[in-house]
């Protein structure tokens, strides 16, 4: 599906959604989620804790996203955009070294953890009775969106990103390439695509269809990642930027709100042009602003515990990713199981949407505990329990 109809499952959608006698609210509409790029071991010295700390805000902001359904969320903090943003700058960092050898080792990264988590969800269909079809061969290779039944469907939705991914890494030295050629005028053209699909013809209703969307959809936010390693948004007039990305978050703002009667909402997920232009806005300023201020947010390296929680989210960004939405499923019949017990029911806000968004840390943590090392075994890493 793409990027603008990812919706979870309601309770009682399917086994895994189950009752929910505790009055605890299912997770929202499923939305979204990017690169999640892995820190090699231990920080080390010149790491950027701004980009850390903005992927880790991003993860958190999708969990949250997946707990309440905010439409407003994406307009407080457009996470997606980000984190194919921070993508987009490390990719074109790493193309610095032969194009082969990185979209190798990127892959490498990302497909052993997607393989160990979709073990378990496609065994859990096949159990359930599920008959997979030829398409099946997208559980290896995600350049489409792999298939499954409506009973896992919240678990295995959340792979749109992994697959929008995929191809920015398999599309990136060509367009580094091209970027590189005309840098303004290819960030310009990048809206080109999503303007076409929006008021010109739209993208085939299928997994081709959906891939594109989601392309056209963050590829001015991957680029603007190129822009920024490049040092082309620092060489733009300050005012002129800020007025740019102010006049294109406030375009894509209008858009989401002027359509919501068509999307049902004003959420950014559900209207890809709204969220391309708002989430380019949104990225261009924060790139732009860390080198016009120069920020690096060296100061958390003197908060140890924040610190730490900011190295473990970046080093087991793709587990958070793949795992937080079962995290969430599981958090629903645990919550059940406590309204058994009095004194459970007594003092603890069962029936509340913070609480199940605390359990599903919860639950997060311990998946990054027990799954998390397949991470540093992708990444030639010796295993371990945290980073």
């Amino acid at each position: 599906m793409g990027a603008h109809s990812k919706g979870a499952l309601r309770p009682g959608q399917g086994a895994l959604g189950g009752g929910a006698r505790s009055g605890a609210v299912r997770p929202g509409p499923a939305a979204d989620t990017a690169e999640l790029p892995r820190v090699e071991g231990p920080r080390p010295a010149g790491r950027d804790r701004y980009f850390d700390t903005l992927r880790a805000l991003a993860l958190v902001r999708v969990v949250a996203y997946h707990t309440f359904g905010w439409a407003w969320a994406g307009m407080v903090f457009p996470s997606m955009g980000i984190m194919f943003g921070l993508a987009g700058t490390l990719m074109a960092k790493s193309l610095e070294r032969p194009a082969g050898k990185v979209v190798r080792s990127r892959l490498r990264r990302l497909l052993p953890p997607f393989w160990f988590w979709g073990l378990f969800v496609v065994t859990a269909m096949l159990v359930r009775g599920w008959m997979p079809g030829p398409q099946i061969g997208f559980w290896v290779l995600p350049l489409g969106d792999p298939p499954g039944d409506a009973w896992a469907e919240q678990a295995w939705e959340i792979l749109w990103y992994l697959r929008t991914y995929l191809w920015f890494v398999l599309l990136s030295p060509a367009l580094l390439w091209l970027f590189r050629r005309a840098p303004r005028t290819v960030l310009l053209l990048s809206f080109a695509p999503i303007l076409f699909l929006t008021f010109c013809r739209e993208a085939p209703d299928n997994r081709f269809g959906a891939a594109l969307e989601d392309l056209s959809t963050y590829l001015t936010c991957w680029l603007l990642g190129f822009a920024h390693r490049d040092g082309v948004l620092k060489r733009i007039r300050p005012a002129a930027l800020v007025v740019l990305s102010s006049a294109a978050m406030a375009y894509g703002g209008w858009y989401a709100f002027a359509h919501q009667a068509d999307a049902g909402t004003y959420d950014l997920d559900e209207i890809p042009l709204a969220q391309a232009v708002w989430s380019a806005g949104f990225v261009a300023l924060l790139m732009w602003a860390k080198e016009y201020f120069r920020i690096d947010f060296a100061w958390s390296a003197r908060f140890r515990r924040l610190d730490r929680v900011i190295t473990v989210f970046n080093a087991r960004a793709v587990t958070i990713y793949l795992w937080h939405e079962i995290a969430l499923i599981l958090a629903v019949p645990l919550i059940d199981r406590m309204w058994d017990v009095p004194a459970f029911e007594t003092y603890l806000p069962l029936g509340s949407q913070w609480f199940m968004f605390g359990v599903g840390w919860v639950l997060i943590a311990a998946f990054v505990l027990l799954c998390g090392w397949v991470e540093d075994v992708a990444g030639r890493k010796k295993p371990r329990l945290l980073p």
